[in-house]
């Protein structure tokens, strides 16, 4: 950790962090919310989102068949406990479609609809223009080994949860004498 690292100036911390991994945590939610700001200026003038585009991306690659509504929450980049009420705004727009699946009344299959298809056609090349230069000043080999890093955690265990705060003091309030 260096004195005053690109990150503590951006964030304008003048104290350190407490390890490396809090620095490094710190610096990839940052990265994170950048490109997801650049992208999102890219979809958001079509009436879409981030996690929107996301969904109809998911079902482009489903093809024909389509997919449930709980395999899409799966596949999802940023987990999104919503996904019914995402999939309905998606279909008030014309970009999706749902049927219930006639193996199984309790399954919906959801598919792309072609105003969907074509969303995302127009979408692709800004999109992908975005994606390029947001990494163009990495060398692929630095691309490449931070996709390696990412696979790590994204594998590593999940770390215990924390512990919990300590219960509220119950009975009479300290400050207050009792009567």
């Amino acid at each position: 950790m260096s004195p005053t690292s690109q990150i503590q100036r951006e964030l304008r911390q003048a104290r350190p962090f407490r390890s490396p991994a809090h620095e490094a945590v710190v610096a990839l939610l940052r990265t994170a919310d950048v490109v997801r700001r650049r992208l999102g200026a890219v979809v958001e003038p079509h009436g879409i989102t981030i996690q929107q585009y996301n969904v109809l991306r998911i079902l482009r690659g489903a093809g024909e068949a389509g997919l449930p509504t709980l395999e899409i929450a799966g596949r999802m980049i940023e987990h999104a406990p919503g996904i019914t009420r995402l999939l309905d705004r998606l279909e008030r727009k014309g970009w999706v479609e749902r049927q219930r699946a006639a193996a199984d009344r309790r399954q919906v299959l959801c598919r792309l609809t072609a105003a969907g298809d074509d969303l995302l056609a127009a979408l692709d090349a800004p999109l992908e223009a975005v994606q390029e230069a947001s990494l163009s000043h990495l060398p692929q080999r630095a691309q490449e080994q931070l996709l390696t890093y990412f696979d790590q955690i994204r594998a590593a265990p999940e770390p215990p949860p924390a512990a919990p705060f300590p219960p509220a003091p119950t009975g009479p309030e300290p400050w207050r004498p009792e009567p």
